[in-house]
């Protein structure tokens, strides 16, 4: 971190200091930072990590530019410097945390988060070794996914989900669905119920088939808006790439606390 770079809560109480700004840097106060696939043309839903209305705090999003959803799951070769220099971007912008808007974004986890100065969590699935560590042994984690395929190993390896973790995993193919492939298929509108009902009844499918499942984790950036349906309708845990970057804000954005005594 730059010298002299201020970091943390300022009030009337203690703003009277000296603040340096970063060379370059001509926006403040996000403590966030997004990168998103530039080519999609699908519905950006009220908790979509897109969606500037998701959060209770600023989010600076930016595009990987000049890449589609079909190139970013293939790991195409332009991917890496595009993403690279988003980040960058974010980072001369002032973000204390970096994430990701599609889970397959961890493809490039430890190589972007070996650069910079940062937190950087690309994907969702960065979540998987944590909750698997909150449920019994024995129990097992169910993925929802905007495209089950392109789940490969050099994904789970970046996200740091190992061959045991891998073996608790249930994952659920939604690129086939009649409404959410929306998000690759690129038709750009869909009934959101019957969106809605698409990924919520995966979620009912794991649980029905596997007795053991004891959580859900959601993959793709478009699915959180139907995170709070899939918990009334199981009754279980659910994380997404909001639990993430909300869990990334609360370390790199500590507020004092206050109140009686």
């Amino acid at each position: 971190m730059e010298k002299n770079y201020q970091y943390g809560f300022l009030n009337s109480n203690n703003d009277d200091v000296v603040v340096k700004m970063k060379k370059g840097q001509n926006i403040g106060g996000y403590p966030i930072g997004v990168v998103y696939i530039e080519d999609v043309y699908y519905p950006l839903m009220p908790g979509n990590v897109v969606n500037a209305s998701t959060y209770p705090f600023p989010v600076r999003m930016i595009p990987v530019k000049n890449i589609n959803c079909d190139e970013l799951f293939a790991c195409d070769d332009k991917v890496q410097s595009a993403i690279e220099e988003a980040c960058r971007q974010l980072v001369k912008e002032g973000v204390r945390a970096i994430s990701g808007a599609c889970g397959f974004f961890g493809n490039y986890q430890k190589s972007i988060s070996g650069m910079f100065d940062v937190p950087v969590a690309l994907s969702s699935l960065m979540q998987v070794p944590w909750v698997l560590s909150l449920i019994k042994p024995n129990q097992k984690l169910a993925i929802l996914t905007a495209d089950e395929k392109s789940i490969t190993e050099r994904l789970l390896i970046n996200c740091g989900i190992t061959k045991e973790m891998k073996e608790r995993l249930v994952i659920k193919d939604l690129a086939s669905s009649d409404n959410f492939s929306c998000v690759i298929k690129n038709w750009g509108e869909w009934d959101n119920s019957l969106a809605r009902a698409d990924v919520v009844g995966k979620a009912i499918e794991a649980v029905s088939e596997h007795d053991d499942v004891a959580a859900i984790l959601l993959e793709c950036s478009d699915m959180p808006p139907y995170a709070s349906s899939i918990q009334r309708e199981t009754g279980l845990p659910v994380f997404d790439f909001i639990t993430l970057i909300k869990w990334l804000h609360s370390a790199v954005a500590q507020k004092p606390y206050e109140g009686f005594i």
